[in-house]
């Protein structure tokens, strides 16, 4: 089973981006108590967001994500967070996800930064798997071994999703869609119907044609056998 080792967190919310913050979690269990406006939340939304590459709601595409320049009298922030994780087959990987929010005239600049997924040998020295975030946003789920549906809506869903299972009956269907993977599984018997289909107009087609030659083989052996007889 995958298990997070550490967490550490800068820039983010209420996190400070000149002091990062490590959270080392526990097995089986790690509880985490914190006053109201603390920073549970984004610890959660946190994780969600280096596993899966999604923003939490209500965050302006990131904008509402970045710790604010204006705190700080900056014109931009830099965020990262990292995690560092084992996999199943108990393998350590670190994964980077850096971003920044700059301060313009009219207007606030979300933009991706370093983004890294770094597998650690037994000598302990790191070695870069992937760099692209489209790359990550696949890889990390993969890597721990969980889909993406799984991560997003069950295990890190922010407490704002959290009442999709009582919403309507056409985005629970496709909820439960994504997380059981069975859009995939309907659209491959899609593609089998498709192609069975074809290959059975395809045999028939075959079938006329076989008929075809058979007749032909016939009249071919019946001309055959009246030039031997007037031979004879």
């Amino acid at each position: 089973m995958t298990t997070i080792q550490k967490l550490s967190i800068s820039g983010v919310r209420s996190y400070s981006p000149e002091a990062p913050q490590a959270i080392e979690f526990f097995k089986p269990l790690t509880i985490i108590v914190g006053a109201n406006g603390s920073g549970k939340t984004t610890i959660i939304e946190a994780l969600k967001f280096i596993c899966t590459g999604s923003q939490p709601p209500l965050s302006d595409q990131g904008k509402s994500f970045v710790h604010d320049p204006k705190i700080v009298g900056e014109p931009f922030v830099k965020a990262q967070v990292k995690m560092l994780f084992r996999t199943a087959d108990d393998k350590p990987i670190l994964v980077i996800r850096s971003f920044q929010l700059t301060l313009k005239k009219d207007k606030r600049e979300f933009k991706a930064l370093e983004s890294v997924v770094r597998a650690i040998d037994e000598e302990g020295k790191e070695r870069s798997v992937s760099h692209r975030c489209a790359d990550m946003d696949k890889l990390v789920p993969q890597l721990i071994g969980v889909s993406k549906a799984v991560l997003e809506n069950v295990i890190f869903c922010h407490q704002e999703d959290s009442n999709w299972p009582l919403s309507d009956s056409k985005t629970l269907k496709a909820k439960f869609d994504d997380i059981f993977a069975a859009t995939r599984f309907s659209k491959a018997l899609e593609c089998i119907r498709k192609l069975k289909t074809a290959k059975s107009s395809k045999l028939k087609d075959l079938n006329a044609d076989l008929k075809v030659f058979q007749n032909n083989m016939e009249t071919a052996h019946k001309y055959e056998d009246d030039m031997n007889t007037t031979k004879k």
